[in-house]
C-alpha cells in the first residue's frame, strides 16, 4: 500500500498561515513563566518570548500573569535567534490604554486623576497609567482660582495646593501621536449642576452671598452650590473701579439671572433697581451750577459725586483756564473728599454721562471758539490764496 506523506512545507503550502509580523497585536495563551521571561503560544503557529523592560506592565491588566492565562502582546521582532518571535506587553498596554481613553472620552465616562504636578497653565494628572493635562480653565469652580489682578505666581501657588489630590473629570481629547491626553474637571461639574440649573431661567432673581472679588466683577454663591458672575458693569449704575468699593466677602446681596451658558452664569445687581439715569434731566439740568465731591482725580479730569446715584465728570480743560499739564497740577487745586461748585455743561442719559466744568473757567468753550477762528481763516485763505501770498510777501 502506497504512503502519501508531505513535508511540513508542503503542508504549509495547502494551508497557508499568515504569520504576525513587527507591529501586529496577538493573543496567546502563557505557556511558561520561568526566571523571569514568559513564553507565550501565539496561535499554534508561534511561540512568543516577553522578557526585561518589555514584561513593565502599563495597564493593571498585566499586574497579574499565571500559566493558561490569555493575554494580548505586541510583535516587536518577527523572529530571534532562538528562532521564537519577541513581544511586548509594555507597548501593548500602553496602546490598549490609549484605546480605553478613547472609549471613555466618547462614552463620557468620569475618570478619577491624581494630581501629580502643577504649571502656570494647570495641573499634570495621572489617569490610569497615563499622564494627562487639566487646564485651569477646565477646572470646576469649587478648584478655580479666583487670583485678583491675574497674578500668574499667585495662581501658581493656588494650584500646588491640589497637589496630591485626586479629582473626577471627563476626558476631552485623546492624541496618542502626541501623547496627549485633556481632561476636564468642570465637565463633571456641569453634569451635576445641570439639574439644578434646569430649575433657573433668564430673569429669575436669587439670592446670595458673594463669595470671591476680582478686578473684573464680584462672585455669588447660591442655591444648591451654584456661583454665577456679576460683572463689574452689573453692580450699579454709576461707575466704579473696583467691585471692592462697593462689595466685600460675605454680603448678602440679590441679583438677577441675566445669562444662562452651561457652567457659566451671568448675573446683575443693578437691574433690581431702578436706573437713577432714566429721572436724572428731572434733577439737574445744564448751566446749573452744583456743589460735588471730587471721588477721583485721573489725568483726564475729575470725578465728581454730585449724589449716591449721580456721578459727573469735569475735564481737565474745564478746570482752568491755565494748562494743567499733569494729575499733580491737578492736585494742587482739588483735593479727593472735598466738595467745590461746579456748572453742569451736559447731560447725556442713555451713555450715563454728566459733563461740569469749574464755574467761570472758558475751557471747552475757549477751545471752540479757538477752532472756529482758525476754521474760518483757513476758509479765507482757501478763497483768496493771492491775497494770502500778498501779505505774505508784505510782512517779508
Amino acid at each position: 500500500m502506497a504512503t502519501n506523506t508531505k513535508s511540513f512545507a508542503d503542508l504549509l503550502k495547502d494551508y497557508p498561515v499568515k504569520l504576525p509580523s513587527a507591529g501586529d497585536v496577538v493573543k496567546g495563551t502563557i505557556v511558561s513563566i520561568d526566571n523571569g521571561v514568559v513564553r507565550i503560544d501565539v496561535g499554534g503557529v508561534a511561540v512568543g518570548v516577553i522578557r526585561g523592560n518589555e514584561l513593565f506592565g502599563e495597564s493593571r491588566e498585566y499586574g497579574s500573569l499565571e500559566v493558561g492565562k490569555e493575554v494580548e502582546a505586541i510583535v516587536i521582532e518577527d523572529e530571534n535567534e532562538a528562532g521564537e518571535m519577541e513581544l511586548s506587553f509594555r507597548a501593548a498596554g500602553k496602546e490598549r490604554v490609549w484605546d480605553s481613553m478613547a472609549k471613555l472620552r466618547d462614552d463620557g465616562i468620569t475618570v478619577s486623576c491624581k494630581i501629580l504636578q502643577a504649571n502656570k497653565g494647570g495641573l499634570m494628572v495621572q489617569v490610569d497609567a497615563l499622564a494627562g493635562f487639566l487646564p485651569v480653565s477646565q477646572l470646576s469652580p469649587e478648584h478655580y482660582p479666583r487670583v485678583p489682578g491675574g497674578d500668574k505666581s499667585r495662581i501658581l501657588e493656588q494650584l500646588k495646593e491640589l497637589i496630591g489630590k485626586t479629582v473626577q473629570a471627563k476626558i476631552i481629547d485623546v492624541n496618542p501621536a502626541d501623547e496627549k491626553l485633556i481632561v476636564s474637571e468642570k465637565a463633571v461639574w456641569e453634569d451635576s449642576q445641570k439639574a439644578v440649573l434646569d430649575t433657573y431661567k433668564i430673569g429669575d432673581t436669587v439670592s446670595g452671598e458673594i463669595s470671591a472679588l476680582t478686578s473684573f466683577g464680584a462672585f455669588v454663591k447660591f442655591g444648591d452650590g451654584l456661583e454665577g458672575l456679576v460683572h463689574i458693569s452689573e453692580i450699579v449704575w454709576q461707575r466704579i473701579d473696583h467691585p471692592k468699593d462697593i462689595l466685600k466677602i460675605g454680603d448678602q446681596v440679590k441679583a438677577q439671572i441675566i445669562d444662562l451658558n452651561k457652567s457659566k452664569i451671568y448675573l446683575s445687581m443693578k437691574r433690581l433697581v431702578d436706573d437713577p439715569w432714566k429721572s436724572v434731566k428731572d434733577k439737574y439740568k445744564i448751566g446749573q451750577i452744583v456743589n460735588g465731591e471730587v471721588h477721583k482725580i485721573e489725568p483726564f479730569g475729575l470725578m465728581v459725586k454730585l449724589d449716591e446715584e449721580i456721578h459727573g465728570l469735569a475735564h481737565v480743560s474745564e478746570l482752568s483756564d491755565s494748562p494743567l499739564k499733569s494729575v499733580e497740577d491737578v492736585k494742587k487745586l482739588f483735593e479727593i473728599g472735598k466738595a467745590y461748585d461746579f456748572e453742569i455743561v451736559s447731560i447725556e442719559p442713555n451713555e450715563h454721562r454728566l459733563g461740569l466744568k469749574v464755574p467761570g473757567v472758558k475751557g471747552k468753550q475757549k477751545a471752540a471758539a479757538k477752532d472756529a477762528e482758525g476754521a474760518k481763516e483757513a476758509k479765507a485763505a482757501e478763497v483768496a490764496p493771492e491775497a494770502t501770498e500778498e501779505k505774505a510777501e508784505a510782512a517779508e
